[in-house]
């Protein structure tokens, strides 16, 4: 959408925030640039002579993983600060009030600019994250059920991203200080990314393969192991570490615990997509409900 088409509320919007739009773009460039240049490296035979492998491409993919997850508490809290709380703070916004624009047209306009951006910025970045990280892909910290990979590989950043953009519009207008609304929304944000990451592994019943003790555990190649131990003849489970607690050994199990062999409980790779659309569907009606709230304060201010 061209600036020249915009009109009302949403052109003094990108008009007031051109700068931090114009450097969303800047910012994708730029790492785009970084990234090729590490997969270049890595690539490239004269790096043997460092016996440098892939040390900086997987350097740099790590903390290109760790700011996608900082993501959606940047956009949110630029929304919560500079976005809504500063114009309140400052009472600018009464100004847009009297050229003929709605109180709900003033925060729409917010929203709606925030959000393309936020869903385009996102796009491109997890774009260029995928460009470095597929010679990583399946080693140490480079799985597709890592943190930083399991976002930036599916749907849940652009849903995160659009998160942040909801509660900052909310906590924005309840908070109306420009630091304070910022550290909130952030803050926030953060704790519900936290929450989630620790439930969706639950969101589907996990596999289960077993096997006999001897040989060790079953393998169950690239999937995602959520628990390892033993199984008797009763149909019981004891942890993985019940026969060396009583023998100091590994080499057998005492015939009092009647250990019959292994299980593996686990989510196999193709649970990744499934969970990717249940994560992303309760953070989008989690998004929802921050925006009711948000233009319910909005109404309740503006009668």
């Amino acid at each position: 959408m061209s600036v020249l088409t915009l009109k009302g509320p949403r052109w003094v919007t990108v008009r007031q925030h051109r700068r931090a739009l114009w450097a969303l773009p800047v910012a994708v460039a730029a790492s785009l640039a970084v990234v090729l240049a590490l997969r270049w490296w890595a690539g490239n035979p004269a790096r043997l002579l460092w016996n440098v492998p892939d040390g900086p491409l997987r350097v740099g993919m790590e903390y290109a993983g760790m700011a996608l997850l900082f993501l959606p508490l940047l956009l949110g809290a630029f929304v919560a600060g500079p976005m809504v709380a500063r114009e309140l703070e400052s009472g600018t916004y009464r100004l847009a009030l009297t050229q003929s624009t709605t109180p709900r047209a003033w925060l729409a306009s917010k929203i709606t600019v925030a959000a393309a951006a936020a869903v385009a910025c996102s796009i491109a970045l997890a774009g260029v994250y995928r460009i470095g990280w597929a010679p990583l892909d399946g080693t140490y910290r480079f799985s597709w059920a890592d943190r930083g990979p399991y976002e930036a590989l599916g749907t849940v950043l652009v849903a995160y991203c659009l998160l942040g953009v909801a509660v900052g519009a909310l906590v924005g207008q309840l908070v109306r200080r420009t630091l304070a609304a910022m550290a909130v929304t952030g803050l926030v944000t953060g704790l519900l990314m936290a929450a989630l990451g620790a439930l969706r592994w639950s969101f589907l019943p996990v596999r289960t393969v077993t096997g006999p003790t001897a040989g060790g555990p079953p393998h169950i190649g690239d999937a995602l192991m959520m628990d390892l131990g033993l199984t008797t003849a009763s149909g019981g489970r004891l942890p993985e570490w019940a026969c060396f607690e009583q023998t100091h050994n590994l080499s057998g199990c005492p015939d009092d615990l009647n250990v019959t062999g292994w299980y593996v409980d686990y989510h196999p790779a193709s649970h990744y997509w499934p969970t990717q659309a249940i994560e992303t569907a309760v953070v989008l009606v989690l998004a929802a409900l921050a925006l009711w709230a948000a233009f319910a304060v909005l109404r309740t201010r503006h009668r």
